[in-house]
């Protein structure tokens, strides 16, 4: 950590979560200079104490972590992803994507402290990031010339641009005004990580019952060969409270009924955690020298695994537009840059959040008939190859234009 009292760079990033990280990683792949602001310790973050969740890194976000050498940080590889089975309830029928016939997985399983800790690694090793830990903002102004942020302990520090990259909760976006659509699904996700009986060979499961999806996502497995998978199970608030309450043998014996018991007898191998699952999407992601990446700028429900990988792309898309007007000898806070970048990431950031929505609602409708026309939806894409191929390339984060670095190309 630095400690200039007068801090310079190309771009100040306000958050230093996996999003924010990202960001920073890639601009210094290319040369650019970041610097980044948070108030957390990264020392508290590391453990599975701080966060127990895992993240389904999609193959187009792998590619980007390849890139700007994220992946040489990594502590373990990850769990690839062979193929994802859905099915409505536990009745027959389910919808399998399997890879393409390049043989890249659909994603890899990482844990969220494995890929925290590798992406740090990698910004402290960077030379063209400045680390501002437990750093809290005082100040911040959005000039006609400059952005300037001023930090508590009397630090400042300039860029052309800066980011918001804070949250769900961005001071950012509302110190801009930034109107969001916004609503809550009443349900609460709980996640944890189960030991089962039998492998899941690669498998991701989503279950759907009308009263929440159930995940399971596949995990390495430990060093006694104990099996393991991720559970994302999003339930009603109500019966959240009840969950939550049972003992953890309790707990695992309703997981294991509401998977129906493919994966043999379970056990839980982490505490449960939850969080309240809502939706929300920023009008614009731009404003005066400013831009909004990851959940400040849209956060979606986890159905599709989609979340953060939106922020990644958000990542790479930005970097690419900085990248590209650095080498014009452009001002990196020219309106016609965060133009590009508004019109480059609205419509596919949009999509998938309708698309995750209409998901939510769709499997949410209760009732047998429901269920059956779910089923021969899923008949149909099954047999249709060209919709079913669309599906599997957003799956994989393969849809839509793609920056450069979600290809594996460099910037």
């Amino acid at each position: 950590m630095t400690q200039d009292r007068q801090l310079h760079s190309d771009v100040i990033i306000l958050g230093g979560g996996l999003v924010g990280l990202a960001l920073a990683a890639a601009l210094d792949s290319a040369g650019l200079r970041s610097t980044v602001v948070d108030p957390a310790d990264p020392d508290t973050r590391n453990g599975v104490a701080f966060d127990g969740r895992t993240t389904a890194v999609s193959s187009s976000s792998m590619r980007m972590f390849r890139q700007i050498g994220v992946l040489d940080h990594l502590a373990e590889p990850g769990c690839p992803i062979g193929a994802i089975r859905v099915a409505d309830g536990l009745a027959p029928g389910a919808l399998t994507f399997e890879p393409g016939e390049d043989g890249e997985p659909l994603g890899v399983m990482h844990e969220n402290r494995h890929l925290r800790a590798a992406l740090l690694a990698r910004a402290e090793a960077g030379p063209n990031i400045t680390l501002c830990w437990k750093a809290r903002t005082a100040k911040v102004v959005r000039g006609d010339f400059s952005g300037t942020v001023r930090l508590e302990d009397g630090r400042t520090s300039s860029a052309p641009l800066i980011v918001g990259a804070e949250g769900r909760q961005s001071p950012s976006r509302e110190a801009a005004g930034i109107r969001m659509a916004r609503w809550s699904y009443r349900h609460t996700a709980i996640v944890s990580t189960l030991a089962h009986e039998r492998p899941h060979e690669h498998i991701a499961y989503e279950i759907f019952y009308p009263a929440g999806p159930f995940a399971l996502l596949p995990m390495n497995d430990l060093a006694d060969g104990t099996y393991r998978s991720a559970l994302v199970w999003s339930v009603a608030n109500d019966k959240a409270a009840g969950l939550l309450a049972l003992d953890e043998t309790a707990f695992a014996a309703e997981a294991q009924a509401a998977m129906g018991g493919f994966l043999g007898n379970i056990r839980l191998l982490t505490p449960r955690s939850s969080y309240p699952l809502g939706f929300h999407h920023a009008a614009r992601i731009t404003d005066r020298r400013l831009a909004l990446v990851g959940d400040a700028a849209h956060a979606i429900h986890p159905i599709a695994g989609q979340g953060v990988n939106l922020g990644f792309r958000d990542a790479a898309a930005l970097a690419e537009v900085l990248v590209d007007g650095a080498r014009l000898g452009l001002d990196l806070g020219d309106a016609q840059l965060l133009a590009r970048y508004q019109r480059w990431r609205a419509l596919d950031a949009f999509s998938v959040a309708l698309a995750t929505d209409g998901l939510t609602r769709l499997y949410g409708v209760p009732g047998k008939a429901a269920s059956v026309v779910r089923r021969l939806g899923m008949g149909v894409v099954d047999r249709l190859g060209p919709l079913k191929n669309k599906l599997n390339a957003a799956a994989r984060g393969n849809s839509g234009d793609l920056p450069k670095l979600l290809l594996g190309e460099a910037l």
